[in-house]
């Protein structure tokens, strides 16, 4: 197969011919996965081996929203070498949006009955609605302010820190930084977001009771079809010559800054274009967990996101939607199983995969096949050659 005349044909047949890194089963997993979720919740008899029951399809969709979160990440640090751990920031932000959407739908159903003021305002004896909130009765508007809220703040924080060329490690530290100045910001009760309680006791969303099943499941299929458009998207830009000009910068920024290339208007552009695909993920993960408060700006969260992507396979694109759905599974799963040991195993697999598997899952299994492969064919020469009589 030649790889080279694919994608000359362009990004998206690229993808659909399974490139780059499995893409074709990747969409074909999430949509054939997806079908059978729906089928065994609505279809399928409880009691029955294959129905799905309703927590699971929550939980299922939480996953997803993480795997979008991940996704996020991997298309600046996997194809552009940038190192953000304040990605948490962008995901919470979204989350808020859509926080305040659902608040404002509560009407007078709030513990206090106030149609115009949220709980936790009337609470702290708040007179009036802040500017800010104007305009969050509106679906439409908060789904605008999902992606352009955290896109403006990864503008401007971009616009300053990629002119002024700062990168690696000191990057980094500068995201996480932004992140933690939020999460203290957000604790305040003067900040008019719910103080430490944050955001909570959601009643519907476009008008469908949110603990309906129905409305469970149509918000899981929702981030399938977030999920699905993430990746799409982000294989668009990763094959483009856009995304050549990234890993150019990946890999040799200097010498591509030389050969002309303005490396910090290309750093800023998919800077940005990650911040929106991690609001979404955050505004889709609050209805189907009922809250959002400052502990999502936690600098540890955003750590946590880096360690799904290394795991999955950094700039592979489904590696990292795998390793969030592992690791989040596996959280899930030692939670209860082992209470108090599950910290040391997430530790343990960060340190395993860095020393084991160096490239994540995806990355290193693709290499561990060429061995193989070689391995088997440097047998069947040698047997070739010594029935021959040459050896």
């Amino acid at each position: 197969m030649n790889i080279q005349k694919l994608t000359e044909k362009g990004p998206f047949v690229s993808l659909l011919m399974g490139l780059p890194g499995g893409g074709k089963a990747f969409m074909g997993i999430l949509l054939s996965a997806a079908i059978f979720i729906v089928v065994g919740n609505q279809f399928v008899p409880e009691g029955n081996f294959f129905h799905v029951p309703t927590y699971m399809v929550s939980l299922l969709g939480k996953y997803l929203c993480y795997a979008l979160l991940a996704l996020s990440v991997d298309l600046i640090w996997g194809f552009c070498g940038i190192l953000s751990l304040g990605h948490g920031a962008f995901f919470a932000l979204g989350g808020y949006a859509m926080g305040m959407y659902l608040m404002r739908q509560i009407g007078d159903r709030g513990v206090y009955g106030n149609a115009e003021l949220p709980d936790f305002m009337v609470f702290l004896n708040w007179q009036e609605l802040p500017w800010y909130w104007f305009g969050f009765e509106s679906f439409a508007f908060a789904a605008l302010m999902v992606m352009l809220v955290p896109g403006i703040l990864a503008f401007i924080f971009g616009w300053f820190a990629f002119r002024s060329r700062v990168t690696g490690v000191y990057f980094s530290i500068i995201t996480q930084a932004m992140t933690y100045a939020l999460l203290l910001s957000f604790f305040r009760n003067d900040m008019g977001f719910g103080g430490n309680n944050g955001l909570t006791d959601f009643k519907d969303i476009l008008g469908f009771d949110l603990r309906a099943d129905s409305t469970r499941l149509g918000l899981f299929v929702g981030s399938v079809l977030a999920l699905a458009f993430g990746y799409l998207v982000s294989s668009f830009v990763t094959q483009s010559k856009f995304g050549r000009i990234l890993i150019a910068i990946r890999d040799a920024e200097s010498r591509t800054r030389f050969t002309g290339y303005r490396v910090e208007y290309y750093k800023l552009s998919v800077f940005v274009m990650s911040a929106v695909l991690a609001g979404i993920a955050g505004a889709l993960y609050v209805p189907q967990v009922g809250i959002i408060n400052p502990s999502e700006f936690s600098p540890a969260n955003s750590i946590e996101i880096v360690i799904w992507v290394a795991i999955g396979g950094r700039g592979t694109l489904w590696g990292a939607v795998l390793g969030a759905i592992l690791v989040n599974w596996g959280k899930s799963y030692f939670t209860g199983a082992l209470p108090e040991a599950w910290l040391y195993m997430l530790g343990g697999l960060f340190v395993f995969s860095t020393l084991v598997l160096p490239k994540g899952i995806v990355g290193t299994f693709p290499i561990f096949y060429a061995n193989i492969r070689s391995k088997l064919s440097g047998k069947s020469e040698t047997r070739q050659a010594t029935e021959a009589g040459d050896i």
